[in-house]
């Protein structure tokens, strides 16, 4: 996909159906700089704490998570956009049904 024109009119539209006690992702776009996923939550699901190497943005279209970030706990709501340097800890633990868009910057 690289050097070419991706234009998406509704990220919603990539999910059309959250499986039960799951979440889904589905690739938006990849080349040699960046990589975006968009995650669906069911809620109660988590991505566990983890680490990624390089740095990260993650941006709420829907719902409502519990986030760590490092040492931090917040609430992600829609809108919530956030920069995540290499490294860094976090987590994310739907309350409601969440839509997540993932970008790293490779």
């Amino acid at each position: 996909m690289d050097n070419e024109l991706v234009y998406i009119e509704n990220l919603e539209n990539l999910i059309d159906e959250f499986p039960p006690d799951s979440i889904l992702s589905r690739m938006v776009y990849q080349d040699k700089s960046q990589k975006t996923i968009l995650f669906g939550f069911q809620p109660g699901q988590e991505l566990s704490e983890h680490t990624a190497s390089v740095p990260a943005v993650l941006h709420f279209i829907e719902g409502e998570a519990d986030l760590t970030l490092g040492e931090e706990s917040t609430t992600a709501r829609k809108g919530t956009w956030v920069h995540l340097p290499p490294d860094l800890p976090h987590s994310v633990l739907a309350k409601t049904k969440v839509l997540m868009l993932l970008t790293m910057t490779l």
